[in-house]
């Protein structure tokens, strides 16, 4: 396999040679340091870079490890042997999987003594639709998106190493939960992997160590869940806490908030030996990490033996719940609750084993409806976390619909996947007034229409009579706020409703908080506070901000505030609905979000960067199917893009093209512009084009196509075209 990958990145870079193309900086940086990307001479035509390509039908192939073998879409990948870890090192190929960034900043922090609630995330086998990393057409993915419960996602495949497909680390990240991937070893083949590595000296186990640290460091993902169920020789137990805690130590100083934990399977003395709880024959191993994932056979009498080995590190201790009910467990399916109510009265952690069973074994018709339901059911045992940083931006989207749009303007129909494009979830559940309880407001995904993105949130809601106002939180927060905030809300209720609806917040002094632009509530809200709508933007923000207060496309409204503070925290985001004047009706209302925005004022008036030095590379030609293809027009183009971008600045970017001919740009044409197609998203500064349909170059004249790069920066507005990153590829037959 090595030597495959090996004579298809050699042919690469020849081909890399054939194209006679600049970059437009002296260097390339790629998002990870110690990967050098191939450097060309260009041709420059003013602001975007022109390559030039005869179309050649020559097979190429891309490495098998990195592309899908049928599609040749990019692919997150899994390591199947002690071999292929060791011989790892990081490969241009590689920077597609890395994650945009490190966890969210959140409150509290991993490191306090709060229980903790773990999911690992077992389905089929792993790396399904979820392995695409520019996203799939899948019709039905499994989707998980109540994360403000979740501290730690960990992926699990019966792989030797298990990377976690990149969509969930940054989807995990955004939410401020850490992400582990899985160290396995299993059977006979499992006990020979450990032999080679555990049982000799030092220098084997650390070489091991040094490579799963560099491959969490290098994909920015947190840490390690270390399986080991197979039996072990005297000589290779004795090294396993070694190994624990070189691994420990090495990841803490190269990965911040990095975690190690250890699974309930071997015991001292080298025996495979399931203990269903932290004791006397596997407490070295809990001592030597950084905590310990029990086995799931347990009753509350081994919750109650653990709380002497655990000592003042209960929350270190994640106990085993097998969603699936399989074997002697206490709870699992929709009875789980059972199993937290045992784990958090003893004050240990949690750690929920497959709880996609609600996609597996249920209807996938009523998968949105279950899963609410079961995360529902265990909501009082999940203590939340909150998010303590800004800019805080969220369109809601799930990461899949079945058409994208684009602030209220349809892109595409037809079904995507795409997890790295999931944004970050509420608080979801049912909130009840207090008292007679008539009154209540329920939150819920929806994919029926979108504001930005594939999906929107849903609030249902009853004002009785007797109140004038219900409201729901949305987001809970712990952010020091600037000076001066900006927030935003899109939305649109849904038939004849006239309920009011107004976006509240609450906040906390951090020494003297002033607040500024706030209209004071009654005394039953006072702890919320409410911003007085803009009626037009502030000059400064205007190029942002034009249509506060507007009717937007597809019947949504933007509503705008601006708040003054002064050492506050901002604590919650709710969404208000009040009673219409002159009702005394009960108001049913069902309102749909499409967007909330808080953004330091000040980082709107900041300079973006600007994309540069986009390229082009890896380019493969085929002949477009014959007659009958939907859209073919001669030929079928693949290539890879890359670009400069600093990606702390960017929540993602948005990838186009126009096609023409010649020296013409379609994307900047004399009269009106053609409107570019969206081709995909991109989370790093890399995209794999694959199977574009574009027209047969004519004899003695070339075929043009144009790639734009949108920047999408993290306060959520677009970018002008004019600071797009751009390249042209013109195409030509070979001579004859």
């Amino acid at each position: 396999m090595e030597a495959a990958g090996a004579r298809t990145r050699a042919a690469a870079r020849r081909r890399d040679r054939r194209l006679r193309a600049p970059t437009t900086l002296k260097e390339q940086r790629d998002p990870q340091p110690g990967v050098r990307l191939p450097q060309r001479r260009t041709e420059e035509d003013q602001e975007e870079a022109v390559f030039r390509e005869v179309v050649s039908f020559t097979p190429d192939p891309l490495p098998v490890r990195y592309y899908d073998k049928d599609t040749t879409k990019p692919i997150s990948f899994y390591l199947s042997s002690l071999e292929e870890l060791l011989a790892w090192t990081p490969d241009v190929e590689d920077s597609f999987n890395v994650a945009l960034g490190p966890p969210e900043c959140r409150q509290p922090p991993l490191s306090s003594r709060r229980p903790r609630t773990l999911m690992c995330h077992d389905m089929m086998g792993g790396y399904l639709d979820d392995k695409f990393i520019q996203g799939s057409a899948a019709q039905s993915p499994y989707s998980f998106y109540h994360w403000q419960y979740i501290d730690i996602f960990v992926y699990f495949s019966h792989h030797t190493v298990t990377i976690p497909p990149v969509g969930w680390t940054n989807a995990a990240h955004r939410h401020g939960v850490c992400v582990l991937g899985t160290f396995l070893t299993e059977w006979k083949e499992g006990e020979r992997l450990c032999e080679a590595f555990l049982a000799g000296d030092e220098r084997s186990y650390r070489a091991v160590a040094h490579q799963l640290v560099l491959i969490a460091q290098f994909f920015r993902f947190d840490g390690w869940l270390i399986n080991i169920e197979n039996s072990l020789s005297l000589a290779a137990v004795g090294n396993v806490p070694h190994f624990l805690r070189y691994l420990t130590t090495e990841l803490h100083q190269q990965v911040p908030r990095g975690l190690v934990l250890w699974y309930d399977s071997v015991v001292s003395s080298g025996q495979l030996t399931w203990q269903d709880e932290l004791n006397e024959h596997n407490r070295v191993f809990f001592d030597s990490c950084d905590g310990f994932f029990t086995n799931y056979n347990w009753r509350e009498e081994h919750l109650e033996r653990m709380l002497g080995q655990a000592g003042e590190r209960l929350a270190d201790v994640y106990v085993g719940v097998d969603v699936f009910a399989r074997g002697n467990v206490v709870g699992g399916r929709f009875d789980t609750d059972k199993s937290l109510e045992l784990i958090r009265k003893h004050g240990f952690s949690a750690a929920l084993f497959a709880p996609g069973w609600v996609y597996e074994c249920l209807e996938k018709g009523d998968f949105f409806q279950n899963q609410d339901k079961f995360w529902s059911l265990l909501e009082r045992y999940l203590p939340t976390h909150s998010i303590c940083s800004l800019p805080f931006v969220t369109s809601f989207c799930l990461g899949m619909g079945t058409r994208r749009v684009c602030y209220g303007q349809e892109e595409a129909v037809g079904p995507w996947y795409h997890l790295s494009a999931q944004e970050i979830q509420p608080l979801f559940g049912e909130h009840r007034l207090q008292g007679d309880g008539r009154g209540w407001v329920k939150m819920h995904c929806c994919l029926a229409d979108a504001w930005n993105g594939g999906s929107s949130l849903v609030i249902r809601g009853l004002i009785p009579p007797e109140v004038g106002n219900v409201a729901v939180r949305l987001f809970s927060l712990q952010v020091p706020v600037p000076p001066k905030i900006f927030l935003s809300m899109v939305y649109k209720l849904e038939g004849p409703s006239a309920v009011g609806v107004a976006l509240e917040l609450t906040t906390g002094d951090t020494g003297s908080c002033h607040v500024g632009g706030i209209s004071a509530l009654s005394a039953e809200t006072s702890s919320r506070r409410s911003p007085r709508p803009l009626r037009v933007p502030p000059t400064k923000l205007a190029k942002w901000v034009g249509r506060c207060g507007q009717q937007l496309s597809g019947g949504w409204v933007q509503r705008c505030y601006e708040v003054n503070l002064r050492g506050c925290l901002l604590q919650a985001l709710f969404v208000n609905f009040s009673r219409p004047p002159g009702s005394q009706e009960e108001e049913n209302f069902i309102c749909r979000l499409g967007e909330i925005q808080v953004v330091d004022a000040s980082s709107l008036l900041t300079p973006l960067p600007q994309v540069q030095a986009v390229t082009v590379s890896q380019v493969h030609w085929q002949p477009a199917a014959s007659e009958g293809e939907s859209g073919a027009t001669g030929l079928r183009l693949s290539c890879t893009l890359h670009w400069a971008y600093l990606l702390p600045h960017v929540r993602c970017f948005r990838i186009h093209c126009c096609q023409g001919s010649g020296g013409d740009s379609p994307c900047r044409g004399p009269s009106e512009p053609e409107r570019p197609t969206l081709l995909g998203l991109a989370f790093v500064n890399r995209y794999r084009i694959v199977d574009l349909a574009v027209a047969a170059a004519e004899p003695g004249r070339d075929g043009r196509v144009e790639f734009l790069v949108e920047p999408i920066p993290k306060e959520g507005f677009l970018v002008p075209r004019a600071e797009w990153g751009r390249a042209a590829m013109l195409y030509s037959t070979p001579r004859t």
